[in-house]
């Protein structure tokens, strides 16, 4: 994940962002921290890394043993975000 990446999900998750050169976050955009706020980046943070293990373990499974195994292997990884 780049810089840019985790600056997109954390506006995306609701923090407010300015480019004064101090304390990136200043708050939400309602204006205050916001246990929501962190709630949902943690979430969006968690849903990209689970899509790059699960890209990375189809990428290596399908050229070792076959595309059926490497489907199975990835959609187990993506369903990690169901409880």
């Amino acid at each position: 994940m780049t810089r840019d990446d985790i600056i997109r999900m954390a506006r995306e998750a609701g923090f407010y962002f300015h480019d004064a050169g101090y304390a990136p976050i200043l708050h939400t955009v309602a204006g205050e921290y916001s246990e929501a706020c962190f709630e949902r980046f943690a979430a969006l943070v968690a849903s990209a890394e689970r899509e790059v293990c699960a890209q990375a373990a189809w990428d290596i499974v399908q050229y070792e043993v076959h595309a059926d195994l490497a489907d199975q292997v990835a959609a187990a990884i993506r369903a990690r975000s169901t409880p």
